[in-house]
C-alpha cells in the first residue's frame, strides 16, 4: 500500500515535498516512482528510484529541479520539488512495481501498486 502527502498550492518558483508511505512485503528489484497527470493528459513518469541499490532516474524537464530520496527505516520516498512552475502542476502519484530494466524505471504501465494521488498546482 502506498499512501501519498505534501501536495498544495504554491507560486512560481516555489518548493515542496512530496512523501511516499509504503507498506507490505515487498522483494529485490522493486523500484518506487512518481508520476503525475494533468488534465487532459496522460499519466508521466517524473522520478523513481530502486529501493534496493538507490538508484535514481528522472523525466529530462525535471533535471536539477526535482530530487528524490528513500528512508528505507520509514519505509518512505521523498521527492523534492523547487523551482516549479505551472508546468509541473497535476496529481502527481506514487506507483510501486518491477520494470523490467532501466529503459523502463519511468514507464507508469510498469508498476502496479498505485496510491491516490496528491494534488499540486503551481500558480503564474
Amino acid at each position: 500500500q502506498l499512501v501519498e502527502s505534501g501536495g498544495g498550492l504554491v507560486q512560481t518558483g516555489g518548493s515542496l515535498r512530496l512523501s511516499c508511505a509504503a507498506s507490505g512485503s515487498t522483494y529485490a528489484d522493486y523500484a518506487i516512482g512518481w508520476f503525475r497527470q494533468a488534465p487532459d493528459k496522460q499519466r508521466e513518469g517524473v522520478s523513481s528510484i530502486s529501493t534496493t541499490n538507490g538508484r535514481t532516474y528522472y523525466k529530462t524537464s525535471v533535471k536539477g529541479r526535482f530530487t528524490i530520496s528513500r528512508d528505507n527505516s520509514k519505509g518512505t520516498v521523498y521527492l523534492a520539488m523547487s523551482n516549479l512552475t505551472p508546468e509541473d502542476t497535476g496529481v502527481y502519484y506514487c506507483g510501486g512495481g518491477y520494470p523490467s530494466g532501466e529503459y523502463s524505471m519511468l514507464w507508469p504501465n510498469e508498476y502496479e501498486d498505485w496510491g491516490q494521488g496528491t494534488q499540486v498546482t503551481v500558480s503564474s
